[in-house]
């Protein structure tokens, strides 16, 4: 027997839609690329949403069709996103900060037909636009008056395209599992992978991260979308903020310290989320300058592990709720967040912070195990690491059109990380399967950089781990084995590497060794590796 309750899809549109007629008033707020400040309206958005999917169907746009985007978090990012969920189409976001190779394999295998494009990132999409055979416009995210000469085929500026068009249209329906967005993994082995995401999984996202233990979002929040709309799903900042009726202020291309205040401080933001590298640039200007956070309440800390000090900071010194959170692509991106519960009441301050620097616990539409090799359940005692397995409905079980198994044959999906889980359900990351290095909020392939090394003269071998690195992280080291003979130096290899490689992952220092130990199998052993260079510091 089924319930009778009415068949009611839940569309990402009707968040912007519950949005404008319950909290219609409320501000998005915009640092624009332009440099001004723009101030617009919940209703507003949905009103130029809707333009956004007329003017989309008028180019011919079908549903399931791929939209790309290359952009800031904007207003005209946000009425984007909505614009071509609504229309029946694929918000595809482009991380600008990906190698070109990359960039030009992921628009192809999406088959992008039109791509939204920031002002900042014309020159790169210029450069590679020869590439992307299946893009047949490019509508640039600015007004008449700052439309540059662009080499763009096609291309025309965002306000005067929608301004073609009315706001009579009316959402397309569809059945709730219907793609919605597009996000594709940064490729740390092999090519990157898509992770598509559904209306469905984007709302219950939405509904899980406003719950009061994760973001807890309600209508007299004001929260600073920090985390670029170019990651996954920005956090689903996007989806759950309309939905709770919250003020939401967008900072841009401006992510320096003192923009960053700027906002913070004129805009009275309670809350706010970004990858720790922001906020270790916002820490370094409030000690410069001796301002304080009168407002903020809680800053979620997510996309690398946050550091100790920075917990401390924020705690002790500004009075600011820290909130560790953690997850992947595949996850939405949400998985766990350090939220203190009833059971952590009776703990004195220092044991919190201790606890605030594990991952976190997972919120209700997550759950979590950790196995052994064979796929037996490990116990949560804090101690005993695992494989880590993830389940829930908005999590992938598969990858845009790749025909491979993903999920274990009882239905998880494993995350690639060794993590440990202690009995009151935080779980601590420690180790990856993968030998993967996360810089400021961004992975990095030590595969790739390895590859491209051992290309160069002089050079028999190469490894590269992740080292700590006081604002970002972790930032790569890359370890040489010179060939017989072969007086290859660092600044030589280093050169070589130069246009082969993201140049954010240039290794920030090469060492050369007289061995590099291997498994019995021949594979290079990191393990062994970091032990040895445990004592090592950057010099910057």
């Amino acid at each position: 027997m089924l319930g009778l309750m009415q068949d009611y899809p839940l569309l990402v549109n009707s968040v912007i839609d519950h949005a404008a007629l319950n909290h219609g008033e409320r501000e998005m707020v915009t640092r624009g690329v332009e440099g001004p400040i723009r101030r617009t309206t919940l209703a507003d958005v949905r009103s130029r949403s809707l333009r956004v999917a007329k003017a989309l169907e008028k180019e011919g746009v079908k549903l399931g069709d791929r939209i790309a985007t290359m952009a800031w978090n904007t207003e005209r990012h946000a009425e984007s996103w909505f614009g071509i969920m609504g229309n029946g189409a694929i918000y595809h976001t482009l991380n600008p900060r990906l190698f070109a190779e990359q960039l030009v394999y992921i628009v192809n295998h999406a088959e992008d037909r039109l791509m939204f494009v920031d002002l900042t990132f014309l020159p790169l999409v210029e450069a590679l636009q020869d590439k992307f055979p299946t893009v047949e416009k490019y509508i640039v995210l600015t007004d008449g008056e700052h439309m540059p000469d662009t080499k763009l085929a096609n291309a025309e500026a965002y306000e005067e395209w929608i301004g073609g068009v009315d706001d009579d249209f009316q959402w397309k329906t569809f059945d709730e599992n219907t793609a919605a967005g597009l996000c594709y993994t940064s490729g740390t082995t092999g090519n990157p992978k898509g992770v598509l995401y559904s209306h469905r999984s984007n709302v219950l996202h939405g509904l899980m991260v406003n719950q009061p233990d994760v973001f807890g979002m309600h209508s007299e929040v004001t929260i600073m979308a920090i985390v670029p709309m170019f990651h996954a799903n920005a956090w689903a900042l996007t989806f759950a903020a309309p939905a709770a009726g919250a003020k939401m202020v967008m900072p841009g291309a401006g992510m320096d310290g003192p923009s960053i205040y700027e906002l913070l401080d004129s805009e009275k933001v309670t809350a706010t989320a970004a990858v720790p590298t922001v906020w270790l640039g916002l820490l370094q200007y409030l000690e410069e300058t001796g301002k304080k956070l009168p407002y903020l309440e809680k800053v979620v800390v997510g996309g690398a592990a946050c550091p100790p000090m920075m917990i401390r900071k924020f705690e002790l010194d500004y009075g600011v709720e820290v909130v560790h959170g953690w997850g992947m692509t595949e996850m939405s991106p949400l998985g766990t967040t350090g939220k203190m519960k009833y059971a952590t009441a009776h703990l004195d301050q220092e044991e919190k912070l201790k606890l605030k620097e594990k991952q976190g616990r997972t919120p209700f539409l997550v759950e979590m195990k950790i196995v052994d090799d064979e796929g037996k359940e490990l116990p949560r005692d804090g101690k005993t690491s695992g494989h880590l397995l993830v389940k829930g409905p908005c999590i992938s079980k598969g990858y845009f059109k790749l025909d491979e198994q993903t999920l274990t044959d009882d239905g998880w999906f494993d995350t690639g990380d060794i993590a440990n889980i202690n009995p009151l359900g935080f779980m601590q990351i420690t180790d990856r399967d993968k030998d993967v290095i996360k810089s400021g909020g961004e992975w990095i392939s030590s595969i790739e950089i390895e590859n491209a090394a051992v290309g160069c003269d002089g050079v028999a071998e190469a490894a590269v781990i992740g080292m700590p690195h006081p604002k970002w992280t972790e930032r790569p080291l890359l370890i040489v084995l010179r060939s017989p003979d072969s007086d290859v130096d660092a600044e030589t290899v280093l050169a070589y590497l130069d246009g082969k490689i993201a140049k954010w992952w240039m290794p920030n220092d090469v060492v050369f060794v007289d061995e590099i130990p291997h498994t019995a199998t021949g594979k290079i052993q990191k393990m062994d590796l970091r032990e040895q260079f445990k004592d090592f510091q950057f010099s910057n």
